[in-house]
């Protein structure tokens, strides 16, 4: 995964500020190709409580502040119904621990 530690411990602070200790943060897409080069961060939030849109929005701005790259961000709510998008994005994501 081309995220180094500092940087996910970024996610991790930005994201639990903003939707909550018990969020689940995980890395999709192409950061979790290490043959590849550049691109955004895309992310997908689960937490325990909907989030609004400013709150989406927020996470975002801080994220992208704090990696200094564009960060792409899906939220969803633990146990509502999955988009298919973000079925896929759950399926091949990696966990953020900590």
């Amino acid at each position: 995964m081309r995220l180094s530690a500092e940087q996910q411990q970024a996610i991790r602070e930005v994201v639990r500020a903003i939707a909550g200790e018990g969020s689940r943060i995980m890395v999709f897409g192409s950061r979790l190709d290490d043959a590849r080069r550049g691109g955004d961060v895309d992310l997908l939030i689960e937490s325990e409580r909907k989030l609004s849109v400013l709150d989406w929005a927020r996470l975002e701005l801080r994220l992208e502040g704090r990696l200094g790259r564009p960060v792409d961000v899906l939220v969803c709510t633990r146990g509502s119904p999955l988009t298919p998008f973000q079925r896929i994005a759950r399926e091949s994501g990696f966990v953020i621990q900590g």
